[in-house]
């Protein structure tokens, strides 16, 4: 409880309850809302607190699991704020515009993220020495551009299991490719969006950089916990699997020895067993009345 109180009492100061004006509501934000004053609606921290503890949870869970939560935030306010937090805990991320199709047509959107990677490999190992100035010029300003909108997501080799939204409304066609492929999704909802239209709503105000920094920074710090417990079960696993193969190698050395010692005894056996004689081996002479009976008379 007094963890709960201490987080409300940030969240208040970085003023995460201050919703939007009465006038651009959304009505089915009402369950979220805790009051009206001066024309603005006031978010429920309450609900807050326990939006972002249930959001924390599932991420921390889908990390764990080894899957990939994109992050997205093309707002001036948010951009920089999600941009480092994606790149603490290694996640993609777009924070510049939202490429239609990012999700829906992830196959041509990897080709082009193939397209950038070789332009930079070209740069860099000097193959492009041979072109002309105008011609690496030109190469180097494509570069930009597409590392620009695609360097969020240059590492993600397939789909994210989930997103994180900052303003669901301003994103509202990453959300609705994400729904379309059943990604599950996760954001900030202000008083002037529908939480309906996601998973895991956190209602608070989405517009104050302060506000997006506190939410986003929970956020990503219950994903790096779930990166960590993967970590060490994988450590934990490896060891295990050090010690079972420690304790068959122990035992296929004792019955390596035991079977040579068995060898042994054996062979010491055999060396006191008298020798048979070859039947035939020896030649007789013949006795007595034998040389007689074969002599000349």
């Amino acid at each position: 409880m007094e963890n709960n109180t201490s987080l409300q009492q940030l969240l208040l100061d970085a003023g995460v309850h201050f919703g939007h004006l009465r006038k651009k509501w959304n009505p089915k934000m009402l369950p979220y809302i805790f009051a009206e004053k001066k024309g603005i609606h006031i978010i429920d921290l309450n609900k807050t607190v326990e939006g972002l503890n249930e959001a924390a949870a599932a991420l921390k869970q889908i990390s764990k699991s080894g899957k990939k939560i994109m992050f997205v935030a093309t707002k001036k306010q948010a951009k920089e704020i999600v941009t480092e937090c994606a790149h603490k805990v290694n996640m993609p991320f777009a924070t510049e515009r939202w490429l239609g199709g990012m999700l829906t047509n992830f196959n041509t959107v990897r080709k082009s993220v193939k397209k950038m990677q070789s332009i930079e490999k070209m740069l860099n190992d000097g193959s492009a020495e041979s072109l002309t100035k105008k011609e690496r010029l030109t190469l180097s300003r494509d570069k930009e551009k597409m590392e620009k909108v695609l360097g969020g997501i240059a590492q993600l080799g397939r789909l994210p299991a989930a997103l994180f939204i900052v303003d669901i409304g301003h994103e509202h066609i990453a959300l609705a490719e994400a729904k379309r492929l059943g990604i599950t999704t996760f954001g900030m909802v202000d008083t002037n969006c529908d939480p309906n239209k996601i998973d895991f709503p956190i209602p608070a105000n989405d517009d104050a950089t302060k506000s997006i920094a506190i939410i986003t920074n929970y956020i990503t710090a219950a994903i790096a916990e779930g990166l960590a417990e993967r970590q060490a079960a994988k450590e934990e696993e490896s060891e295990e699997v050090d010690n079972e193969n420690e304790k068959k190698a122990a035992r296929l050395m004792a019955e390596a020895e035991a079977e040579a010692a068995r060898g042994g005894r054996q062979r010491g056996s055999g060396g006191n067993q008298p020798k048979r004689r070859i039947p035939g081996g020896a030649s007789r002479r013949p006795q007595g009345g034998g040389s007689a009976g074969g002599g000349r008379r």
